[in-house]
Formats: C-alpha cells, structure tokens, sequence
C-alpha cells in the first residue's frame, strides 16, 4: 500500500509534503489513506517528522551498498531519494529558493543543530565555529582510516604502473609513418590506422593497446583490424556476419580488443576514460585511441572530456575528417570548424593538427613519451582526415618544432625579391604550399613557408613566458617559441587553415609581422573541397591576393596589383559574406 501511494506521486508532492512542516505531513500523506494513516497512528508529529528518506538515512545507504555489492554478472544502480536543503529548516529545506540560499538565520541553525545532535550552545551557533571530532574519538580514528586508504590527507590521484619503453621514431614501427609514400596518394587516417595496427603488433606495448570506434570503423579504413584484433563481445559470436565470406569480416571474440561502441559519442568516450584511468584505478597502462567524426567529439561530450581531463585519464582522442571543407559532399552535421579550438579549454589536452603522416606519427610517438615513459598528466587530441594525397619524407631536425607547434617546412630563397610568411596547418598546409609557388610564379614574389600544427600548445608557451616575465621584472625576460624561430623572417604574415579564425587567433601576438588571419567562420554548404575553399576564402588564391595585399600595405607592391591578381584568379568581389551566407 505504501509502495502503490509512493509510486503515484510526483516528485512536486514529496517537495511540498516535506516543506510545510509535520503537521501538513500527515494531513497531505498519511491521512489521505485509512490504512496508511493506521501505520503511525501511533507516531508523533514529532517521530514523522524524524523519519527520513533513504538518501539521509545511513543505515540504508549501507544497506543499499551492501546489496549491490553481491550482485554478480549484471549492471547495478542504486537509486537514491534525497530532500533538496535537508536540515536547512524554514531557511531553506525542500523549498524552491534552496540553490540561491547563502546563510541560516539562528533558529534555522538551532534545528539543524538538534536534527543532527551537533554539541554546540546556543551562544556558539551565530560564529559557526568548525567542529572537530576529539583526538581519541571513534569518527576520527574512522577518518584517519579512510584517509589512509585514499592515500592521504589530501586527496590525489596516482599514476603508478611501470613505466613504457617507447622506441625513437627511427624505429621501425614508426617507419611507414616517416617515409615517403612515393607515387602512392595517402590520406592521414590510413597513415594512423596502420601505425595503430603496428602499434597493436608490438611485442612490448601492444597489450596495452586499446582501439575505440563509434560505428564509422569502415568508414575510416579499420576494417583489417578486425580479424587481426578482433571486436571484443563478452559472449562471442553469437551470430554469423553478413561479410563472414570476406577476408575482413566482422569478427567479435570474447579475446577482442576493438570496443566497437556504436553509435553512441558518449559511450565510446565512457570507454576511452575507463582504459585511460587503469593506470591509476588498476595500476594498468592501457593506451585507449579513440576515433570519431571530430563534430561529434568536444562538441558533444564536453562535460565527459572535463572530467577526464579532472580524474588524470590518459590517451589518444583522434579527429577524423576534422575541418569545415575536408568531408566532400556530406553536409553541414560533419563539418568541424571549431574542434581544435574546444580543445584549448581542456588544461590537460595537448591538441595539434598534422599535415602530414610523418606530423602525425612525432606527435603520437610524443604522446607515449610523455604520458606513458614520462608519466605526465595528460591526454592528446589529434586530428586524422580522409583526404589522399603524396605524403613527404620526414625532414631533418624538426621533431622539436612540431611537438612545439611551429617549424619552417620550406624557406625563400635569399634574395631581394619582396618576401612573405605563408602558415597553415592540416588539410588547408597544401593550399599554403601551393600558394607559395603562386606567388613566385606569377608575381615574383619569394615566402617562408610555416608548418603550425600546433596552435594550442604556442598559446600556452605564450602565456607561460608571460607569467614568467611578469613574476620576474629583473630577468632579461624568457621568449615565446613562435616569436623565437619567427625572428629575421621578414615580410608580411598570412595564415590559413580549415577552422574559425578565433583558432590561429589565439597566437596573433606571439607573431611579430604584420598578420592576415584566413578561416571557416560560417555554417558552410554540402559542397566539394574545392568549392567550399574557395565559399571560405582559404585556398591557394585567397592566401595569394591575402599575401599580396600585405605587401602593398608594406610599400613592396603597388595598389594595382591586387585588383589585377583578383580578375586573374577569377575572384568574385561581389560574393556573399561566408560567415552569414
């Protein structure tokens, strides 16, 4: 009976009933049954009053606890009923203003004080003064005992598992990542997914190894790692595959090690912090990689990232088809302009956005060294796209730079020809390039050409040299990295990439020259790459006309030329704003 009049109730009755006092308490609850009235017709408003709902009451928390703990084989949740502001009084408990109340008046004080037998005279209540358990006492001997299992007074979080061994690049596990691909046409997401199977191979790390995928596995090429590692399901294969005839079919094993989550963001990120947590709950050092359509990451499992980021978990988030033009043709839901920049609001997140396979495999090798070798408190976000293209060698001595953010990838030739600082990042560094050769072949015009796949990680270096300047007026004051290696790079600066200009805006003043910042402000259109660059204004003929306007603003060029090399390069002057198209 008392279950069945619970259950009819509306969690706006249990505010009220509780809120008005004992009297209104039976009137309102008991009294509205003769045979519930008949169980307490013997209780006192007062002993009504007493009587708790199970989130209040130790004893069935316990209790609760106790239950859920023997159970075996199957999820478990405790649901708990609570009282918003209890022993709050009339100064607040189970009333609406409950969130917004900032102190107790005396008599609200006086309550809480006998509902919970707190040892303090009515003159002390007013000061609120702290109150601490007696040296010998059994609460505090049961507080050092908790505290000891929790490692101390103050709570951490300890990352303790033996330490990896991770081989240098020149390993031949990172080999495929650091050669030229030749004549082959290679996008970023295949260089990673065969770093990764490599990576599952290893002798040393690749039990450790844990890839996670949303339903997009094929979609990003991992469909040869299913019968190489196999999906992991706790019961097995428990039905034959629609592909079971094909050479990569889809294979689940009890011995699985792909999560497959479905289609479910925050599921797959759920698994990414359980794997990336083992080091400090189980002393394990699992490497979790999580790829996904980088839309569906930060943007949608924000509060998650946050709290991965609290709880010192560690791993590899990858981005796929990340930037607002990279994905042909599939719409608004997919193009991420805006990921990276999320990014920045994670303390812990080292993010970057690699042009290149051998970019992508300093950064992830980076990644082990430092989370891994190193132990350091952190987690990677990488960008990966699907976009093919030849894929160069790397180049001598500029592992530095790009773990940093920023390295020279071509410079001008020293002449005294005008000059110009051309940057970019992931899929748009091509146009960069191909903006360079532009501006040589058809204005005579020579550039440095910037690689800057990490953005973040110079704002960060930017605001830790200020800090460190601030604190420190007597030094001769400590340089930012960009504006370190940018120094007798002379001319005007343009910087281009696939995301919202507030991204590279983020560096502007750690650059010395003159800056055009190009990005993908806007909702954007279901296009092909070439014509949502060009809606964007980011491609090779943007970055040109950009450069050459820096120029003209320096005295190196003449006015005339921009409007030349805009009827040139077929630019329409007329063309709609894309950030309100």
């Amino acid at each position: 009976i008392l279950l069945k009049k619970f259950a009819s109730m509306v969690d706006g009755e249990f505010q009220d009933v509780r809120s008005k006092g004992p009297e209104h308490l039976r009137k309102s609850f008991f009294d509205s049954d003769p045979k519930i009235a008949a169980m307490v017709k013997d209780f006192s408003d007062s002993d009504l009053w007493q009587m708790t709902r199970g989130g209040h009451d130790p004893r069935k928390i316990y209790a609760a606890f106790s239950q859920a703990m023997k159970a075996e084989g199957v999820p478990t949740v405790i649901l708990v009923k609570t009282i918003k502001g209890y022993g709050m009084g009339k100064a607040g408990e189970a009333s609406m203003g409950t969130h917004s109340q900032k102190k107790m008046d005396t008599a609200s004080l006086i309550e809480f004080r006998d509902r919970f037998h707190i040892p303090l005279k009515d003159e002390e209540l007013e000061k609120l003064p702290f109150i601490r358990p007696a040296e010998d006492s059994e609460e505090m001997a049961f507080i050092r005992r908790q505290r000891k299992k929790l490692g101390g007074p103050i709570p951490s979080r300890n990352f303790n598992p033996p330490a990896l061994t991770i081989p240098p690049i020149s390993d031949k596990l990172f080999k495929n990542s650091v050669e030229a691909s030749g004549d082959r046409v290679v996008s970023t997401t295949n260089s990673f997914v065969r770093l990764l199977s490599a990576l599952a191979r290893d002798k040393e790390l690749g039990q450790y190894i844990v890839p996670i995928v949303p339903d997009e596995a094929r979609t990003f090429g991992m469909e040869g790692m299913f019968r190489q590692l196999g999906i992991y399901a706790p019961s097995g294969q428990l039905y034959k595959p629609q592909d079971a005839e094909s050479m990569m079919w889809y294979k689940e094993s009890q011995e699985g090690k792909i999560l497959e989550e479905g289609i479910t963001e925050a599921g797959g990120f759920s698994s990414w912090i359980a794997a990336g947590t083992a080091g400090a709950n189980y002393g394990v050092p699992m490497i979790p990689f999580y790829i996904y359509y980088s839309m569906f990451g930060f943007q949608r499992i924000g509060d998650l990232a946050w709290a991965a980021g609290d709880i010192h978990a560690r791993g590899f988030l990858l981005g796929a088809t990340a930037g607002r033009t990279t994905l042909n043709g599939e719409g608004l839901q997919h193009q991420d302009g805006h990921g990276l920049l999320l990014a920045a609001t994670y303390p812990t997140c080292r993010a970057y956005d690699p042009a290149f396979s051998y970019e992508m495999a300093v950064i992830l090798r980076d990644g082990l060294q430092k989370m891994y070798a190193e132990r350091k408190n952190l987690f990677y976000y990488i960008t990966v796209m699907n976009e093919n293209y030849v894929q160069p060698a790397l180049p001598d001595g500029v592992e530095e730079g790009i773990i940093k953010g920023v390295y020279l990838f071509r410079k001008a030739k020293d002449t005294n020809l005008p000059k110009v600082q051309l940057m970019g990042l992931g899929t748009i560094f091509r146009e960069v390039i191909a903006a360079a050769d532009m501006l040589k072949k058809d204005w005579n015009v020579e550039a440095d050409i910037w690689s800057v796949p990490g953005v973040n990680q110079l704002h960060r270096d930017g605001m830790n040299c200020e800090r460190e300047n601030l604190m420190n007026p007597e030094s001769p004051g400590t340089e930012p990295y960009l504006t370190k290696v940018l120094k007798g790079h002379e001319g005007p600066a343009v910087f281009s990439s696939d995301y919202m200009r507030a991204y590279p805006e983020q560096i502007r003043r750690l650059i010395p020259n003159s800056l055009t910042i190009l990005g993908t402000d806007g909702y954007g259109r279901s296009d092909s790459r070439e014509k949502l660059r060009d809606f964007f204004e980011i491609d090779r003929r943007w970055i040109t006309l950009s450069a050459l306007r820096g120029l003209v603003k320096d005295d190196r060029l003449k006015t005339d030329i921009l409007s030349e090399a805009i009827r040139k390069y077929k630019i329409n002057p007329a063309k709609p704003n894309p950030l309100t198209a």
